[in-house]
């Protein structure tokens, strides 16, 4: 196993007043395909009572994962659903979309849960919008003698099997897990198929990384993740580096300038709808 480099998610607000930790790099892309990694937690809801009010986004896909608490999920093309603990939702935003994402009620005893920005090629930036979760197929579970894994979406090699989520179609044949590994416990990783591998944790300690840190993996040779007296808990990552130049400017993801303009104008020229409550 070897590892490429360590960065710790630094303390930071969204929406209106949300405390999030962040991890992101829209500057080199050392994550290609992936862009940012947002968590959340807190057991203090004035950490999170704000939530996210309507806002725009072109030129990314976004997946969200709620360990606990939720937020219920609007947008522009209809879809009004309650993203629970266990719960995961992806947006292909594509051309443009109109979201708000607002703590449920019984958020009140606490919020865990995390959002990751990917980065889609130049060709798909303006296709029209996609939306799926996990309400009427759940994610995957396994058991295993190292723990709980769960299959947040594509396909992963585990110990030598191949697990599937029924999410496959994120950009850059991009793949999410989450693994609750036992204390004393090894598990391997096999993703040579991808160009990226990179893991946050969440819980725990391994590689000499702790708890709210991101680690890039090398891609091209099996990891194996050894946990200590206290488990861990940590998002997988993969996927294909697209390796395009960017443009960034806040909820906008282009690949020049000239493109973040028309991303601005489109919007405020109505062009991405607008959410019926």
């Amino acid at each position: 196993m070897h590892i490429l480099s360590k960065r710790p998610a630094q303390p930071t607000q969204d929406g209106d007043g949300v405390n999030i930790r962040r991890v992101a790099d829209f500057n080199f892309l050392a994550f290609d395909p992936f862009l940012m990694i947002d968590e959340l937690k807190s057991d203090d809801e004035q950490d999170f009572i704000g939530g996210f009010p309507p806002h725009p986004h072109r030129g990314i896909e976004t997946f969200t994962y709620i360990l606990k608490g939720g937020f219920e999920h609007q947008d522009q093309m209809g879809n009004k659903k309650a993203i629970k603990a266990g719960d995961v939702q992806w947006m292909s935003t594509g051309y443009g979309v109109i979201h708000s994402e607002m703590p449920l009620a019984d958020s009140k005893e606490g919020m865990h849960g995390f959002q990751i920005w990917l980065n889609m090629p130049a060709k798909d930036k303006l296709r029209p919008a996609r939306y799926q979760d996990s309400s009427d197929i759940p994610v995957p579970e396994f058991s295993l003698s190292q723990g709980i894994v769960k299959i947040l979406a594509g396909r992963w090699q585990l110990n030598g099997e191949s697990y599937d989520s029924p999410l496959a179609d994120l950009a850059a044949d991009s793949a999410i897990a989450d693994l609750q590994l036992k204390p004393n416990s090894v598990l391997n990783i096999d993703a040579k198929q991808a160009g990226f591998l990179g893991a946050y944790l969440y819980q725990g300690s391994i590689w000499g990384a702790t708890e709210g840190e991101f680690v890039s993996l090398n891609a091209s040779q099996v990891n194996s993740i050894e946990t200590g007296e206290d488990g861990a808990g940590l998002l997988l990552f993969k996927g294909n580096p697209i390796k395009e130049k960017i443009a960034h400017m806040g909820p906008f993801v282009m690949n020049t300038q000239e493109e973040l303009r028309q991303a601005v104008r489109d919007y405020q020229q109505g062009r991405f709808g607008t959410i019926n409550h």
